[in-house]
């Protein structure tokens, strides 16, 4: 069975078309079939690298005016990683070593054209060799500075969202003290938003870095995209159409639902401020079941489609599209870590994402979440339907960050409750054993010095069973998870968080009334 034949573009650089058709003919007869362009000079050169991708130059030695030297200068110069092969008659020895020490691939003489076909097919291999291992060095550079970048996110996390929980609270009770129209009102209404704006964008590190804390559950994604339809009506504006194409059996996924929504969220900003003349965004959703999927594992998937019409992204602008602080923006109208976000949630989901895009046509993120054979979780429905934030249980807080204990303790006093405050695990067992009443929850920190929330819950519940737990943390999820209590069922809230937010969250884990 003949071997297929091997497409080439081929650039020669020769002045003689005679020369030019014998080396054609040679390379046929090697089994390549070559698409080709001959050029004379070095301006010529440059243009045909600039036209088009080429897999191999060949050039004679000496040119009335431009030699093999001059070429290979050239196409250094350019910057693309394409072989070289000096094709001549007879030169010295020396002229030969020359040509090879300055970067030619190989050099052959026009008397033995035979040679040819062999060494294109040697170089191209090792070519691709090359551009493969290059691609592999930089894939891991990325790799590492997105670790580094995730280490520092998740160092500083903890320390910066316990900052942020008593900024952001301290300035919420102000609020409720101050009537609107004070004057005192409009600076606490700016300390509060540059609150959210910090929490936000620790958010987004943690979310690109892989090391937010999720909280999965089993979702229905069209669900999930119905009750947000309103809000992306709304986000991208009257002047965009929202179409919204979803499988009728679409299978579940396990997902932390508010991270899913981050994506889609974050997908429509991207798209409305990519048609500014309006245009259409579409979301659709399919089963896939991948057999050979390269960069996706086989298996079943739910695939979540996010198209636009709009400007569309060039080459370079695509392959820097998930890489964090990268934006197009305008200067001050954006962080660059939207998109990067979206990769890392998706990531840390267990699933893929990749993006295609045309200039002047639009752009379409392609999202693969695993598939589970599970029921879906109806408890996130549950808990849209408001509950009343106020109660008088006793509550044990335990927690070692001083500014935020005393938050703690003043947002659930006015909330109505009795509250017991302990620094620590073993303070809050001995304030636990003094007090003859009951303790209706333990809100505990995760991490904390000497005794961490999951043993001082163990040992709490040893002696008060009917006790609930809701543990908080500012760490980001490995911590967390190291620590046991992102098991489901576990009550759990990510620090920074707003007192609203806090007593609705404990008023709920007790059970509403």
């Amino acid at each position: 069975m003949a071997a297929r034949p091997t497409p080439l573009r081929a650039l020669i650089v020769e002045d003689r078309a005679a020369d030019a058709d014998l080396i054609l003919r040679e390379l046929k007869r090697g089994g390549f079939v070559t698409t080709h362009e001959r050029v004379e000079t070095a301006d010529a050169l440059r243009a045909a690298l600039d036209k088009q991708a080429w897999d191999i130059v060949l050039s004679d030695y000496y040119l009335p005016t431009f030699d093999a030297p001059g070429a290979l200068a050239v196409l250094q110069a350019s910057g693309y990683d394409v072989p070289f092969i000096v094709v001549s008659g007879s030169v010295g020895e020396d002229t030969a070593v020359a040509a090879m020490r300055a970067g030619a691939t190989d050099y052959i003489m026009k008397d033995r054209l035979q040679r040819l076909p062999p060494a294109v097919a040697k170089a191209l291999a090792e070519a691709s060799v090359r551009r493969e291992r290059l691609q592999l060095q930089q894939d891991l550079a990325r790799a590492q500075k997105l670790e580094a970048i995730g280490r520092l996110a998740g160092g500083v996390a903890h320390d910066f969202n316990n900052v942020l929980t008593a900024i952001l609270g301290s300035a919420e009770l102000l609020m409720m003290d101050t009537p609107p129209g004070e004057h005192a009102r409009e600076e606490v209404e700016i300390i509060r938003d540059a609150a959210v704006r910090a929490q936000d964008l620790i958010r987004q590190l943690l979310a690109f870095s892989a090391r937010q804390v999720l909280q999965p559950v089993v979702l229905d994604l069209n669900d999930l995209i119905r009750d947000l339809g309103r809000m992306l009506r709304r986000l991208i504006g009257e002047d965009l159409t929202l179409d919204t194409d979803l499988a009728g059996d679409l299978g579940a996924v396990r997902a932390d639902p508010g991270q899913v929504e981050q994506v889609l969220v974050n997908l429509a900003v991207n798209a409305r401020d990519a048609m500014p003349d309006g245009g259409r965004l579409a979301i659709r959703t399919e089963n896939v079941d991948v057999t050979d999927g390269g960069d996706l594992p086989a298996g079943p998937y739910a695939l979540i489609e996010v198209t636009d019409t709009g400007t569309g992204m060039d080459a370079p602008t695509l392959a820097r599209v998930f890489e964090p602080f990268f934006t197009t923006k305008e200067r001050g109208k954006g962080t660059g870590l939207g998109l990067a976000s979206v990769y890392g949630i998706v990531r840390q989901s267990g699933g893929h994402i990749a993006v295609t895009s045309t200039q002047g046509v639009g752009t379409s993120f392609r999202i693969h979440l695993p598939r589970v054979d599970a029921p879906v979780d109806t408890s996130r429905a549950a808990r849209v339907v408001s509950v009343p934030a106020a109660g008088t249980e006793t509550l044990l807080v335990a927690e070692d960050e001083q500014m935020v204990r005393v938050l703690i303790r003043k947002v659930l006093e006015q909330a109505g409750y009795t509250v017991l405050l302990a620094s620590g695990g073993t303070e809050a067992l001995q304030l636990a054993a003094r007090h003859a009443g009951p303790i209706q929850m333990l809100v505990t920190d995760v991490v904390m010095p000497g005794m961490n929330g999951r043993e001082l819950a163990r040992r709490l519940l040893e002696l008060r069973p009917d006790t609930k737990v809701l543990y908080l943390s500012g760490y980001a999820d490995d911590a967390v998870e190291r620590h046991g209590v992102l098991d489901p069922g576990t009550a759990f809230m990510q620090k920074p968080f707003s007192p609203g937010a806090l007593a609705s969250r404990v008023r709920e884990v007790l059970g509403g009334a």
